[in-house]
């Protein structure tokens, strides 16, 4: 049977929905813009190689949300014109609600929703998964690969980086077969950037390292390393 969600609720179901997912994810929020917690769970699913399906549908998405879903390998983002459905799936269960995946949302408004499990309500899982599949047939990709650095799209810096002995950091991450998360991590653990609130900023010891910070119009704030950098 399916289960009323208050705003309280509905947060906890949504967290539990996306721990359990061990195929497949689908997110649909007109509006993003996700809490520290909402990250760390997504990017465990990215870790787990599941694969996610984000869409949204109001403008373009924030900068930060832009920089953090680019480190992201097996999440693909779309944008769907006049997207109003809130809806969250994994193999086994959906959540219909109010609720937008927008911290602003989950902390303040009075929302309410249902939690259908498809062992319970079977029937009623497959039309609301058919729906929700019927929304990212119709959405829009965005290119995010196709932004990310390591593409064929790079700053000017990265292009001119041979001649500099500096690249990106999804640059040398690829060389070097890491994912760009990864190398991150690794210049975190060695004190060359540190976290500021949702950001990463360029240390000391980074500028040490030969570590600049840079913003791009087009590709945002990225930070340029020497390519034989120690980590």
């Amino acid at each position: 049977m399916a289960k009323f969600l208050n705003t309280s609720a509905t947060n906890y179901y949504l967290e539990e929905l996306i721990k359990q997912a061990r195929e497949r994810l689908i997110i649909i929020s007109p509006f993003l813009k996700l809490n520290d917690r909402i990250k760390e769970l997504l990017a465990d699913k990215d870790r787990m190689k599941i694969d996610v399906r984000l869409v949204y549908g109001k403008s373009e998405l924030a900068p930060q949300e832009m920089n953090w879903l680019r480190s992201l390998e097996f999440v693909r983002t779309s944008f769907c014109q006049n997207l109003h459905a809130k809806c969250y799936v994994n193999e086994q269960a959906v959540i219909i609600t109010s609720m937008n995946l927008y911290d602003f949302s989950q902390v303040n408004n009075n929302e309410m929703g249902v939690y259908i499990q498809r062992d319970q309500e079977p029937d009623l899982y497959r039309e609301a998964h058919e729906e929700a599949q019927r929304l990212i047939r119709i959405s829009e990709q965005v290119r995010l690969a196709a932004e990310k650095v390591e593409e064929n799209e790079q700053p000017e810096e990265e292009l001119e980086g041979r001649t500099y002995d500096k690249l990106t950091s999804s640059k040398i991450a690829k060389e070097r077969g890491m994912r760009t998360a990864d190398f991150m991590d690794r210049l975190l653990a060695k004190g060359y950037v540190v976290k500021d609130g949702e950001q990463l900023r360029l240390t000391d010891d980074g500028k040490k390292a030969g570590g600049e910070f840079r913003v791009s119009k087009k590709f945002g704030p990225y930070f340029l390393w020497p390519a034989d950098i120690q980590v």
